[in-house]
């Protein structure tokens, strides 16, 4: 999954806006809405930020493969 649509399940899955994750991860609103229309790419520390965050929220992008191992 590229980051954009990361950035997408993420705010999806929690149910935020772009505004409420650019200030959970101290970033612009214009930050985040560029990540997410492919615009541009995190710089690393941003990169960990958003990482972390994830971490913290129990969002696991290895999801879609859990649900299809079921047979």
């Amino acid at each position: 999954m590229d980051f954009s649509k990361k950035v997408r399940h993420v705010r999806e899955k929690l149910n935020i806006s772009q505004e409420d994750l650019a200030r959970a991860l101290n970033v612009s609103y214009a930050t985040v809405n560029r990540w997410e229309n492919s615009k541009t790419k995190p710089i690393r520390m941003a990169r960990v930020l958003f990482d972390a965050f994830c971490i913290e929220n129990a969002i696991n992008f290895c999801e879609n493969t859990e649900e299809h191992s079921e047979t």
